[in-house]
């Protein structure tokens, strides 16, 4: 073995390396632009047979290290002057700069190196050899463009090496300009002749385009815009950062006020993270549609089911979204054209797709008309989705008040004109009206109630206009129409409710429901003939102009399909149509909204979470909390009352079950130890943060729930913001006290300001009550109830900031949520803003109601993601060795798309922390470029086999995090280190040679045993234990393992796109120690999504069935960066059943929410079951303290059967369900036979 040196690794992203195939030549011109390749080509063919051999090649295919090498050897080394034009500068092909350098120097061949775009780089001027003036010669001809400037750039590359020319200097050619096929140089007054409609698209494309002649795919949108009725106005610009350009296009656009506008550039002109400012393009408040011309070839896209490439994701979708564009179409390719045998290459065709380029088209069509036809004319879908299926979990939406947000939508939309007569008075109303009608519960008599309906004869000749392949699909799974569960007497019933041109809808069923054993194990279940019969009629029978998705989330962006630029046989494609979709979403939740931007072209109107509070103190808790306070004070002043007070404590432990949660199992614990545990255990419940109520679309926080989310607001520090308690604490004179970090069980021996006595009549004796007061004190300052003290300038400065920054922003957020709904509705320009937990110190994410975007994923893991990574990777390791007395060797990660969106990568670099790599950076650009093996002496311990579980949303979104953590791996894995540091290491070796014996060649064997990262199939999503829960169709634990193994036995990374290897994950799994779920912020909890136990439960359950053992099972509370915690699993959810589930705060504030309030008290019961059926880490007494809180408390039972009888009903069979499983063994006796009584009182 050797000592091992810290070393810096590429990404592998499994590319082949390749030969170019081409002989030496006297000039090497190297470029990523497909154009400019076309362009030399055909200006090579005009300079005869006397000119120097020259050769042409793209960049993009020599990423491969070998693949440099091989073509330095056959090609550059024999060339006289080679010249690239770099996109992205050094960093972008830093190899290949390095080995153009070394032939230059060996052989002394000219070089240039000049930018792929307008802006000089001065870095790269050290790479040229020629002088300054040839290169930026060179780069200005390029520039400017054109056959002509092209032509003369190779005449003055031949100058360079000697050879007699007369050049011309570069020809200045317009920067932007108007484009008409068949008309050269059109002016404004020649497109104006072709126009014959009303609405007037503009079309804004690259210059570039124009000048290579590669303009079939724009001439084909122009011919399908008029098919349409539609005036096209195609623009061509250089950039829309260049002046000159953008000049143009207000000249042009400012006259003829487009009713949309169509985008082929790519990238940004915005930053990230900061408040948006107008573009170019929204400039004219028309939504911006975003349209790829795509790198890849149309069979290749075809075959992908991630859509489009890594360079095609960041440039066209990623970076755009920025800008506020909403991602429609792939309209072209890159096909293959004749072998240039001049100049060795195959210069490439742009070959447009006609049903892509009619779709766009369509799409423009529909949000152009949506500013033209009345309010009062304009018919609009309002749809609720429905998960679980079950009728007390209508209208689902993730931290909404759905019910009331719809009304309130209507109510704003009454008042702009649009005609909703006839709609429901509130909320319950509503409820009572959707709950009286058809429903995926499939109830008979009350679909026969039906108000809508689609006869089978309309859906079958609306049916015949799908692609044949997916109407195949449709009937080999579900069979005849007629067979549809939802198909009556001849007609489709569905769930639609009228009111004058608006509608309320039911969101169908995935299709789980209807035959849930024979489908719960298909990933890519197709949706049945009753889901495409409801938006057959919101498009063709009602004639809907928009549709508006009701909150987090409905299941129409994850049907099967390719992951973004879909085709006509993608099912959201084919179901949803040309409809412009608008989409209020929560604010927190990036990654599964960027799913329906990208998926369904919607434009996302984010909204806020929840208003935030302190759980604080309660019940029991409260009552051992005096016991505590009252004995510390009599210790050393009355020892008889001490012993009895310790008596007392110690009983109400025992009967409230705190002694398991405290780990104080048999007669060895030290009870005054016992008593400080309990002590801060307690504070630590009281200063968690829940939700108090549900957020209404378009209403902000008022009142107390206002102050107390303006002090959670600014409790974690942010950007350029210090947090405002430890501006407090600083003022107070706290010397080395965090209040955000701290023991707070230990004693106070800090001085007791006297503000901070004010605000409270409690014992102060421990750092938890100092944190309380910092806490009421920072809420009383904010609600103004006391002035901040003379001299105080921290608090001051914080106060201030919350005052005229904080509060305005949140304060403005629900009209701005209805506004911008609105203008989404009339096709208007909705301002781009970011995403994330506000509460995270992620305050640039207000205010809401704007079209948020998510990450440059080219720069994740951030360092500051790096930094929280690796100090949780830390944790993690010590924990389990404080708990084993060994190092784990083996953790099972799931890493979500959302939360690495959030959090700028803290899965990733936490998975990277634990094996010993650290990402590598780019100094300017931020980007990750490649990783460092950390060297053993540097970890302290040894490597860690970390496998990640991914989302079916990560592998869409994250492909060059796949690639970076999978060739981190493999090099781990190729280390000389011994067996007990590097288990990975003599994993893949040992793995390798088992599977060369059974008959895999050396280079497959190496790589399937290198394979850690699993996923859902291709095209799917999910982790496949909700059907199992939902209905009950599970026998034993190891149920939930196979359909857990079933969905996510998908390998990916080093160029595999989800191969099946069930049995290489179960190997993985076999040998794991730890599962591991890392939580990033406290705006959500555990017990709020199925996602928690899907992923976490089903990867326990796979672990414990294949091994036989029960794996340590830690939650990461990443919600304080600068402080993570590790958490056993049975931790975590005692902290949340305590702090949240069945605290009187949280009830009361779901209370005032009606039927969605109580939907909230059901669901939190059902992911408790669903933990406790799929780990070991749910205890019998926690169900029967929701038992009491929700069902033995008479007001609470009562709410809970007035506005939604549906849960509780579902909430008594989930009681009953839990108890004839064994999962609950209730306290009383008489439990079970009420819950039966319920049960049959609400039938």
């Amino acid at each position: 073995m050797h000592i091992l040196q810290a070393q810096t690794r590429r990404i592998d992203d499994g590319e082949d390396a390749v030969d170019l195939g081409q002989s030496a030549g006297d000039i090497v011109i190297l470029t990523a632009a497909d154009t400019e390749i076309s362009g030399f080509a055909a200006a090579r063919a005009q300079l005869g047979d006397d000119f120097p051999s020259l050769r042409i090649a793209n960049i993009m295919a020599l990423s491969h290290p070998y693949s440099i090498d091989l073509y330095a050897e056959n090609t550059l080394c024999h060339a006289k002057l080679i010249v690239v034009r770099l996109l992205g500068g050094r960093g972008y092909w830093p190899y290949g700069l390095e080995r153009l350098s070394e032939l230059a120097n060996a052989n002394g061949t000219k070089l240039i190196v000049v930018p792929g775009d307008a802006n000089w780089d001065v870095d790269l001027e050290n790479v040229t050899n020629t002088g300054l003036e040839p290169a930026q010669t060179f780069w200005r001809y390029c520039l400017e463009g054109g056959a002509d400037n092209l032509r003369n750039a190779l005449l003055h590359l031949a100058g360079l090496i000697g050879i007699k020319v007369d050049v011309d200097p570069p020809r200045i050619l317009p920067k932007a300009g108007l484009y008409w096929p068949k008309i050269s140089q059109p002016k404004r007054e020649d497109i104006e002749q072709q126009w014959c409609g009303n609405e007037l698209a503009a079309i804004v494309f690259y210059r570039s385009t124009v000048q290579a002649n590669a303009i079939a795919p724009i001439d084909a949108l122009i011919e399908a815009l008029v098919a349409e009725g539609v005036n096209a106005l195609p623009i061509y610009v250089s950039s829309l950062k260049d002046p000159e350009s953008v000049a143009f296009l207000h000249s042009v656009l400012g006259e003829q006020n487009p009713s949309v506008v169509l985008n082929g550039t790519a990238f940004a002109v915005s930053k990230a993270g900061v408040r948006h400012s107008q573009t170019p393009l929204d400039t004219y408040a028309r939504a911006v549609l975003q349209f790829v011309m795509s790198g890849t070839s149309q069979e290749g896209w075809r075959d992908s089911d991630r859509g489009l490439s890594v360079k095609d994701l960041t440039m066209h979708v990623v970076l755009p979204e920025i800008d506020g564009r909403i991602l429609s179409q792939v309209i072209s390719f890159k096909e293959q054209g004749t072998f240039d045998a001049l100049s060795e290459c195959t210069p490439v065709r742009f070959v447009p797709l006609q049903n892509r380029v009619e779709r766009l088209a369509q799409q423009a069509t529909k949000l152009a008309r949506l500013g033209s036809i009345e309010p009062s004319a304009k018919k609009i879908g309002v749809i609720l989705s429905n998960y679980p299926n079950k009728d007390g979990r209508l209208a689902n939406g993730v931290g909404l008040d759905t019910p009331a947000s719809a009304i309130a939508v209507m109510q704003a939309m009454g008042e702009a004109g649009y005609d909703v007569s006839g709609m429901p008075e509130n909320d319950k109303a509503l409820m009572d009206l959707l709950m009286a009608g058809p429903t995926n519960a499939f109830d008979r008599e009350r679909l026969l109630l039906a108000k809508q309906t689609l006869s089978k004869i309309e859906y079958t000749k609306y049916f015949s206009e799908l692609p044949k392949n997916l109407q195949e699909k449709i009937y080999e799974r579900w069979g005849a129409i007629e067979d549809d569960p939802m198909c009556l007497n001849g007609a489709f019933r569905l769930p639609v409710h009228r009111f004058g041109n608006v509608v309320i809808a039911i969101q169908p069923a995935r299709g789980y429901n209807i035959d849930p054993k024979e489908t719960y194990h298909d990933p890519a279940l197709v949706p049945p003939h009753n889901y495409l019969a409801f938006y057959m009629w919101m498009r063709h029978e009602f004639g809907a102009n928009a549709l508006i998705h009701l909150g987090k989330h409905g299941n129409l962006e994850w049907l099967p399909g390719k992951a973004l630029a879909l085709s006509e046989e993608c099912w959201p494609d084919a179901i949803l149509g040309d409809l412009p979709l608008v989409y209020p979403f929560i604010i927190n939740d990036p990654g599964e909204g960027s799913q329906a931007k990208r998926r369904n072209s919607a434009v996302i109107i984010d909204h806020l979470m929840p208003a935030m509070t302190r759980a604080e103190s309660y019940g029991p808790l409260s009552e051992i909390e005096a016991l505590i306070d009252e004995y510390f004070l009599a210790q050393g002043v009355d020892s008889r009352r001490v012993k009895a007070l310790e008596k007392r404590i110690f009983e109400a432990i025992e009967r409230h079950h705190l002694e398991e949660e405290l780990g104080l199992s048999g007669p060895s614990f030290d009870r005054q130890d016992a008593l400080l545990k309990l002590d801060g255990y307690i504070c630590e419940l009281k200063e968690a943060q829940i939700r108090d109520g549900l957020h209404t679309f378009g209403s902000s926080p008022f009142t107390v729930q206002r102050i107390d989310t303006l002090v959670a607001l600014c409790r974690i520090p942010g950007i350029d913001r210090q947090s405002f308690h430890r501006a407090i604490a600083s003022d107070m004179s706290f010397t080395d006290f965090d209040p955000l970090d701290c023991d707070l069980s230990q004693e106070w021996s800090g001085n007791k300001p006297n503000p901070l006595q004010k605000v409270s009549d409690d014992v102060w004796r421990t750092n938890g009550d100092t944190v309380e007061r910092i806490e009421l004190y920072a809420k009383a300052l904010v609600a103004g109830a006391m002035e901040c003290p003379a001299g105080h300038e921290q608090t001051q400065k914080a106060l201030v900031h919350i005052q005229t920054s904080i509060a305005p922003m949140l304060d403005e957020s629900g009209a701005n949520e209805i506004k911008s709904c609105l203008d989404g509705l009339n096709g208007t320009f909705v301002e781009p803003g970011p995403s994330g937990a506000p509460t995270r110190g992620r305050l640039d994410c207000l205010p809401t109601g704007r079209n948020f975007y998510s990450v440059d994923v080219r720069a994740v893991p951030t360092p500051t993601a790096w930094d929280l990574g690796r100090r949780s990777a830390d944790l993690v390791a010590d924990r389990y060795f404080e708990e084993e007395g060994e190092w784990p060797s083996a953790i099972a990660l799931t890493a979500w798309g959302t939360s690495n969106m959030r959090t700028g990568g803290d899965d990733i670099a936490q998975a990277m922390a634990l094996i010993g790599v650290r990402p590598v950076w780019e100094q300017m650009s931020g980007r990750v470029t490649g990783f460092e093996i950390m060297t053993l002496s540097e970890l302290k311990r040894p490597r860690i086999d970390v496998t990640l579980r991914i989302s079916g949303f990560f592998r869409d979104a994250f492909p060059h995090q796949i690639d970076l953590f999978d060739s981190a791996v493999r090099a781990i894995g190729a280390l000389d280190e011994a067996a007990d540091a590097n288990p990975i290491a003599a994993k893949m070796k040992a793995e390798a040679v088992e599977l060369i014996k059974q008959g895999f060649g050396q280079q497959d064997a190496d790589k399937r045993a290198g394979f850690r990262i699993f996923g859902s199939m291709p095209g799917a999503y999910g982790a496949g234990l909700q059907t199992l829960i939902d209905e009950g169709i599970w026998d034993q634990r190891s149920d939930f393992a196979d359909s857990f193994l079933t969905w996510g036995s998908y390998a990916y990374g080093g160029g595999t796109e989800g191969d099946g290897a069930r049995d290489l994950l179960e190997t993985r799994l076999e040998q794991t120690k730890i599962v591991l779920q890392n939580q990033d912020n406290r705006e959500h909890d555990i017990l709020d999504s199925d996602d928690y136990y899907q992923f976490q439960g089903g990867l326990t359950a796979a672990v414990a069935t294949l091994s036989g053992v029960e794996p340590k099972v830690y939650h990461g509370d990443h919600s304080r960066p600068e402080t993570p915690k590790i958490r056993s699993l049975e931790e975590e959810l005692a902290r949340v059943v305590r702090s949240r589930a069945v605290n009187p705060k949280w009830i009361a504030g779901m209370m005032r929410h009606g039927y969605k309030g109580a939907f909230e008290m059901a669901a939190t019961l059902d992911y408790l079951f669903a933990y406790a059926a799929t780990t070991r880490a749910v205890k019998s007494y926690q169900f029967d303290m929701l038992h009491e809180a929700y069902f033995e408390d008479d007001a609470v039972r009562d709410f809970i059967e007035t506005h939604n009888p549906a849960a509780l009903k579902e909430m008594a069979d989930r009681f009953l369900e839990a108890i004839d499983r064994g999962l609950w063994q209730p306290r009383r006796n008489s439990i079970f036979a009420d819950l039966q009584d319920l049960k049959k009182e609400t039938v």
